[in-house]
This record gives C-alpha cells, structure tokens and sequence, in this order.
C-alpha cells in the first residue's frame, strides 16, 4: 500500500516538475498586448520607436528633448506594457534626460514571444545598440526595475554605461525561486537570471534602490547584491514597496543623485 502511495506521490511531483519546466514563462512573464491602434497620451516630446530583433519587433517609447543631458535606457518589470511603465516620463523631463523604453517581445505593440533568457539579453542588446551611439559623448544610464535588474546588470557589464540603477532589483532568478518554490530543484530553472554574476562586472557607478517594504522581492536581496558590489550606492526607501517607489521622496533623490553623477 505506501509502496504504491509513494508512486502515486512520485509521478504526480514529476508532473507538476515537468509543467513548471515547460510553463515557465507563464510563471515569469505577464504582458499586456496593446492594439497596433493604440495612441500614448504622454506629450508630443514622446516618440515610438521599433527594433528589429530575429523573428520579432520590439516597441519602444522615446522621450526626446531639445537638449538632453544624456540617456536613460530603462528595462521594465515582468507585468504590463509601456502604457503603465512610462508614466514617470515628468521626472526624467524634470531632470533633463532623455528617456528610452523598449516592450520585450509580446508587451505592448511588440510582437513575438520569450522563449529563453538567451533571447531575451540578445533584444535588450539589439534595443540599447539601437538608440545608444545617438548619445555618444553625453552620459548614458542603464536602469533595471524588478525583472529589467538582470537584464540591465548583464547589459551594463558588456557595455560599461557611465551608471547603473537597479530599482528593486533580485540576487537571482534562482535566489526568487529558492524562496517562492523551495521544493523544485534548481537544475529546472530556464530562467536564472544572475543578477549578482553580472553585478560583479560592473566598473560603472551602481545605485541600488530597493524599498524596505518590499513583499514581492526582499530589501535583503539588495543588501546580497551590495556585497558582491561594494563599490554601489545602497538607497533604502523606508517603506516603499514594491510598486509604489515613485511616491517616495527617498527614491527620487536617489534616481536624481544617480543621474548627475
């Protein structure tokens, strides 16, 4: 009898195992398609903009000012679509940058889907050498929110920006999936996003923003990450959670700090 229990038990944790391996995008990534239609209320100084990436086209919202200050190139989280990402567009007015915001591949207007991590750094590389070069001798800042912190640390240190912000960044995918599913062994994760490998090649200046209130991605992965880069600026946003960052004071200053820098 607790022979074929155990069975029993064992087959049904290898299928759930072998749903997770073959769904993990589903778990990961959450987009919001946009109508090609669809029209930004965000001023006339915002452009869209397209990147052609192998088998897909990445959308892109640009703020373009008379005369920018430099470049902000921004990854966004894992949920929504630029429509709700780019609607701190003020501040980076405020503060004289231009601001570049890409969808991965079926947010928004963008078209395709993820089908790997590979894929994913290679559009975020295509989206950055795509706008880049236009800011060649003015300062150019990379900035990872949530699941953009990977992609960005990775970019940041193939291209060495002249800053890098994480905004409630993640050690890793696989420190997330230890915590939310520490039942499933860490060789099934497609996704491990190593944050902090790349952080650790990072020469460029780091800010770390990370709200204390956070109960989606703990302050204490930011606390992990400081270690591995001791060189990065650590800014605690007391109580802050995980997506209302921009109300706090403490945040805008930080961002505003990284920016002059």
């Amino acid at each position: 009898m607790w022979i074929g229990f155990a069975a029993v038990a064992a087959g049904a944790y290898a299928a759930v195992l072998a749903l997770l391996w073959a769904a993990q995008e589903r778990l990961i990534f959450m987009p919001q398609p946009l109508p090609a239609a669809h029209r930004f209320a965000f001023g006339t100084d915002v452009h869209e903009a397209w990147v052609d990436v192998p088998g897909a086209r990445l959308h892109a919202l640009h703020l373009q000012l008379p005369a920018p200050a430099g470049l902000v190139f921004f990854l966004h989280g894992n949920a929504g679509n630029l429509d709700g990402w780019f609607a701190d567009v003020g501040f980076y007015r405020r503060a004289g940058h231009d601001l570049f915001m890409p969808d991965y591949r079926g947010y928004g207007k963008s078209s395709g889907r993820i089908d790997s991590e590979a894929q994913l750094h290679a559009d975020v590389r295509a989206a950055w050498a795509a706008v880049a070069p236009r800011y060649e001798g003015r300062p150019r800042v990379i900035v990872g929110q949530s699941l953009g912190a990977a992609l960005a640390a990775s970019l940041a240190a193939e291209v060495q920006p002249d800053a890098l912000v994480l905004i409630a960044p993640y050690e890793s995918g696989r420190a997330l999936a230890a915590e939310y599913y520490p039942w499933v062994p860490q060789a099934l994760l497609r996704y491990p996003l190593r944050t902090d490998e790349a952080l650790a090649r990072v020469t460029a200046p780091v800010w770390l923003i990370h709200g204390d209130a956070d109960d989606v991605i703990a302050f204490a992965h930011s606390e992990r990450l400081q270690r591995v880069a001791p060189h990065a600026t650590l800014a605690r946003v007391h109580g802050g959670g995980h997506n209302d960052l921009p109300a706090f004071a403490a945040y805008r200053d930080a961002l505003r700090a990284a920016l002059a820098r």
